[in-house]
Parts: C-alpha cells; sequence; structure tokens
C-alpha cells in the first residue's frame, strides 16, 4: 500500500503533457490573373479643388444621355426660352378693346397738340380775313347804299381755305401716318392704347389710317362727329366709333 500512495503522489505532481501542435494554415489559393482592360479615350477631369470629378461638359452629356466623344463639339445647354414672336403673336391676338376714359384722355390729347399747330397757321391768316371783312363792311356803310356785303369772297376763301389745309395735312401726318407704322399716336402711347385691324390685330394700312382720320376730322368740322365719337359708348364687342367702322379697326389697350 505504500507503494501505491507513493506512486499516486508521483503522477499527481508530474507536470501536464503539452498541448498537440495545431495544423498549419492551408497556403492561400493563387489570385486569379486580372483581366485586362479595352484602353478607351481619357476623361476629362475638372481642374481645382474639385479635382477627380467628370468635366462639367461630361456631366451635361451624362444628364442628356449623349455619349461624349473626345474632340467632338460640346453644345452648352441652355434653358427653354419662348419664341419671342410667338409670344408677341399671342399678345397682340388677346388684345382686348379700351376703355372709353382712356380713349377720350388720348384723343383730348392728340385734339391739343393739333390745335395749338394749326393756331399758329390760323391766327394770321384768320386774322387777314377778318380785317377784310371788317374793310367791306366799312365800305358799305360809307356808300350810303344798301350793299350785300359777301363774307366769303376771294381773300377770305384762300384764308379759310390755308387753315383747313393745314389742320388736313398735320392731321394726316400726326395721325394717319403715325397709326399706319406704330398703331398709335402721341396721345394713345401716352394713355397705353393704339389702333389695330380687326382680323389681323395689327396697325392699319396707310390707306385706312388716312380713311380713319378723314371720317373723324371732316365730320368733327361739321358738329356731326360728336355724335360717331359717342357712338363707341354703346357699341358693342369692339366699342367702335364712326371712324373705327369705316376703317375696319378698334382701339385696343396695351
Amino acid at each position: 500500500q505504500a507503494a501505491q500512495a507513493a506512486a499516486a503522489q508521483a503522477s499527481a505532481q508530474a507536470p501536464a503533457p503539452a498541448p498537440a501542435p495545431t495544423s498549419a494554415p492551408a497556403p492561400a489559393a493563387p489570385a486569379s490573373p486580372a483581366v485586362p482592360q479595352q484602353p478607351g479615350p481619357a476623361t476629362p477631369m475638372a481642374p481645382g479643388s474639385g479635382g477627380g470629378q467628370p468635366s462639367w461638359a461630361q456631366q451635361v452629356h451624362r444628364l442628356a444621355g449623349e455619349p461624349a466623344e473626345e474632340g467632338a463639339p460640346v453644345t452648352p445647354w441652355k434653358p427653354p426660352v419662348e419664341d419671342v414672336f410667338q409670344a408677341a403673336a399671342r399678345r397682340q391676338s388677346a388684345a382686348r378693346p379700351a376703355g372709353i376714359g382712356r380713349r377720350l384722355a388720348a384723343r383730348l390729347l392728340d385734339t391739343l397738340v393739333l390745335a395749338a399747330v394749326t393756331g399758329v397757321a390760323a391766327v394770321p391768316l384768320g386774322t387777314r380775313a377778318m380785317d377784310h371783312i371788317d374793310e367791306k363792311i366799312d365800305a358799305a356803310k360809307l356808300s350810303g347804299e344798301k350793299v350785300t356785303v359777301w363774307l366769303l369772297d376771294g381773300t377770305t376763301s384762300v384764308c379759310f381755305g390755308g387753315i383747313l389745309a393745314v389742320l388736313l395735312v398735320f392731321g394726316v401726318l400726326y395721325d394717319a401716318l403715325p397709326t399706319a407704322k406704330w398703331g398709335r399716336t402721341l396721345g394713345k402711347k401716352l394713355c397705353g392704347v393704339e389702333v389695330r385691324d380687326i382680323e389681323g390685330h395689327e396697325p392699319p394700312t396707310f390707306g385706312r389710317a388716312l380713311g380713319r382720320w378723314l371720317v373723324f376730322s371732316v365730320p368733327g368740322l361739321l358738329v356731326v362727329g360728336v355724335v360717331g365719337v359717342l357712338w363707341g359708348l354703346f357699341d358693342r364687342p369692339w366699342r367702335q366709333c364712326w371712324h373705327d367702322k369705316a376703317a375696319h379697326t378698334f382701339v385696343a389697350q396695351h
């Protein structure tokens, strides 16, 4: 028994056997050879702090879905802009008749300009005609006989005809020509209105603009033109006065 106890004590004091060595890691598999890339055009890169990014032209083509070729001209992208001619045509076709207040204000301004210019010629011619009539009346009184004095003779007709000619000629230059060219006179421009053809909504031709002026001015001298102007208060849908009906025009607000 003593021998068995000594053997047990010796086995307890003996060091524990070392663990078995682990197996060595398996060698890594050899990497597969890289597939050679096809050479292609160099991609332009943006310079500066943002370098390494595609250039602006490359980004534009990428957004547009078009491939950017090397050396190909690049058309800069522009936002869509409305055609100016189509926009002008739409504005003209959408024109509506102007209010009677604006039209009367424009006509008043034009009448003042016309009267001022005509007055420059009317004052000397009118004074000459009145002096001639006074001389005829004084001569009739001095004769002591009953004499008929005609107010209209060769002298007075020339004077009154000159005043009328200045009125009509300046009216054509001031009203008919600008209306045919731009569709408006000075008074209409200041009041924001213009004359347009009913069908094309364009300024009338010179023939129609001249007829429009004559239909307005001649009855106006006979005071009948007041009725033609007031006609626009009740006319529908274009609010035409007599001179507008004669020229196939209307006054639009712009």
